[in-house]
């Protein structure tokens, strides 16, 4: 129908209506609950609090806007989304100040009843708390406290990032043990974690699959734990069968369990998906040369790594000559701990040569108990050489005797000016070896340990070596205990040295050296 042209129609703008009111309200509720560049930056309020949240903003923004005496309805408007804008931002900062990691593993191991599980766990069931790293390690959880972590699990899952179930179950009889580990599993299934640390828990392969429903719904883990779990080849395979994918990891750590060859080449599966890991961490595993191997390969996969560790283990020489080549696809390694695992000269050698200048920011190497001789010590020198980022070397309990450590040293003793530690304890060393090190650190003003524990250095050694150090800035404060040295008299090492040269000419020869 026309209006008539004498008519005026007009729209107000404000006060607008409930309906309008409520649809607004339902707007803000979402937005405060959703994932957005506020929430990351400020906090997240889960949606049963934002719903309260949005109905409290609207009603104070519409008292202000009411109460302002506004040149027009648009104005008014205007002022009303102005003010819910500025306190939908207050409640995002407000939530973000709230505390967001729970941690009970604190104070002294002891096991858990229905009580006090309900007890210890109550903050966890408060409306609107924010947490989403729990930590529930050093406390034993037997049937009862389960239910209970259960329940509450079952309620927060949704909010959870990084949970660490370290140590849950200490002491508890196995059949129990396994029951209330199922029930964090099933509590915890379908959450979306980026971190899980299942260590301490002596899981084996029983204890691995008690934990299915938890590991199979993983599907963004970006940090995965298992250290000290007795993880037996048998358990390395059920890890293997119930994730879904390791394409996110970025840090994984397997420490002090009893993997083995076998372990080790099923869970290099794993490792060879994870393209994107930064640390690695198979240290203690009783892993030998097939498994090592196995290991190095897989990590050939990505390019990624900034931390590798794989101490004490049985490697040996033929994994020294792998990691020549895994190591230097990883041009953004920082920390190359690879002590205690066998590489002999010959692995050192290769390994020493292919890292020759690369890994620029290197910072900390770690080649102690490798039965290393004078024999690889240039090429070591070299390698050293271009790492001037280092802070910390560690040669200890090697075989490189005066002649290896004068060459090493002598890499070190120019440059080098962020070092801070130095280890060549247990190294055969005389005055010759000692004084060569504390001449290669005297000055560098970052400097603060020289170990050269467990050698041969005599009285008149010390009093030399400690005079080096005082010709320099570094000073005798950064010499380490000597209790454990063994004095002998110096000079005899460069016969020794002879001897050495001569016993190597003649394995090159294929024949016993004739002594009488």
């Amino acid at each position: 129908m026309a209006v008539p042209a004498d008519q005026e129609v007009s729209f107000r703008l404000w006060p607008p209506s409930d309906s309008t009111r409520a649809l607004l309200v339902e707007k803000m509720a979402t937005n405060l609950a959703s994932i957005s560049f506020f929430s990351v930056k400020y906090g997240r309020i889960d949606k049963a609090e934002a719903a309260q949240q949005a109905k409290r903003i609207e009603e104070e923004a519409f008292v202000v806007a009411q109460q302002q005496e506004c040149e027009s309805d648009s104005a008014t408007v205007q002022m009303y989304a102005k003010q819910a804008s500025r306190l939908m931002l207050e409640a995002l900062k407000a939530a973000g100040k709230r505390e967001t990691f729970f941690d009970i593993s604190g104070g002294k191991r002891a096991f858990l009843n229905k009580t006090e599980a309900q007890e210890i766990l109550k903050p966890l069931t408060e409306a609107g708390n924010a947490y989403s790293k729990i930590c529930l390690s050093n406390w034993s959880f037997g049937k009862d406290a389960g239910l209970v972590a259960q329940e509450i699990l079952s309620g927060i899952k949704g909010n959870l990032l990084d949970v660490n179930l370290a140590d849950i179950v200490a002491g508890r009889p196995e059949v129990e043990a396994l029951e209330v580990m199922a029930m964090f599993s099933e509590s915890l299934a379908g959450s979306k974690l980026k971190s899980l640390n299942l260590s301490d828990n002596a899981l084996g392969e029983k204890g691995v699959r008690a934990f299915s429903a938890l590991l199979k719904s993983q599907r963004s883990l970006q940090a995965l734990y298992f250290m000290n779990n007795g993880i037996s080849e048998e358990a390395a395979r059920a890890i293997c069968e119930l994730l879904p994918s390791g394409q996110d990891l970025r840090t994984l750590h397997f420490h002090n369990n009893m993997s083995g060859d076998a372990g080790a080449q099923a869970l290099a599966s794993l490792v060879e998906k994870a393209t994107l890991l930064e640390d690695f961490q198979f240290s203690s595993t009783r892993v030998a040369t097939e498994g090592g191997v196995a290991l190095c390969q897989a990590l050939q996969a990505g390019k990624s790594l900034r931390r590798i560790d794989i101490r004490d283990n049985m490697f040996g020489p033929q994994v020294g000559i792998a990691l020549s080549k895994t190591l230097t696809l990883h041009p953004d390694l920082v920390e190359v701990y690879l002590g205690d695992i066998g590489m002999e000269d010959e692995g050192v050698t290769a390994l020493a040569k292919a890292l020759t200048g690369c890994l620029p920011n290197l910072r900390v190497l770690d080649l102690g108990g490798n039965e290393i001789g004078p024999k690889s010590a240039p090429f070591l020198a070299d390698c050293i050489k271009t790492k001037q980022a280092l802070i910390s070397l560690n040669l200890a309990e090697n075989e490189l005797k005066d002649k290896g450590a004068v060459i090493i040293c002598g890499a070190i003793k120019e440059g080098h000016t962020s070092l801070k530690e130095l280890d060549l304890s247990s190294n055969e060393l005389t005055r010759v070896g000692a004084v060569a090190a504390a001449e290669a650190v005297a000055n560098k003003s970052a400097f603060t340990k020289l170990n050269l524990d467990g050698n041969r250095i005599s009285e008149a050694g010390i009093v030399a070596l400690k005079e080096a150090l005082d010709n320099g800035s570094a000073g005798q404060k950064v010499l380490a205990s000597l209790d454990d040295n063994g004095e002998e008299d110096d000079g005899e090492d460069e016969d020794d040295e002879e001897e050495d040269e001569d016993d190597d000419d003649a394995d090159d020869l294929g024949m016993d050296r004739l002594k009488v």
